[in-house]
């Protein structure tokens, strides 16, 4: 059974750090496309950076030259490092994997873990 378990939320200032992870089993982790969403009250789910199996790497314009995806693969665990929080950062993250097998697809997800950005 996979699970995707983040763990590295909390309550922090703005301008402070924060560091997601995000813990995957029963996978092949490292064929797996791994993405970090958030999801802000009242707001829909997006997109905030993108790791592949191979590739280069994505993120959404909000957070670039801020927050930094990466991957262990040996550790079987996904990363967020983010820096220079800001209030409009409020969010709950979800930690994502998506593989294609074709016919088939694959889709995970976590349960999120809240990151709130207030003094």
């Amino acid at each position: 059974q996979v699970q995707l378990v983040e763990s590295g939320g909390g309550l922090v200032q703005p301008g402070g750090s924060l560091r997601l992870s995000c813990a995957a089993s029963g996978m092949s982790f490292s064929m797996y496309h791994m993405n970090w969403y958030r999801q802000a009250p009242g707001k829909q789910r997006e997109l905030v950076a993108q790791i592949p199996s191979s590739g280069m790497l994505n993120y959404a314009d909000s957070v670039k030259g801020r927050f930094t995806i990466s991957r262990d693969n040996a550790k079987n665990t996904l990363y967020l490092q983010m820096n220079s929080l800001k209030p409009e950062d409020t969010a709950v993250y979800y930690c994502n994997a998506k593989h294609v097998v074709w016919p088939s697809r694959y889709d995970y997800w976590g349960q999120g873990t809240q990151v709130t950005v207030s003094s």
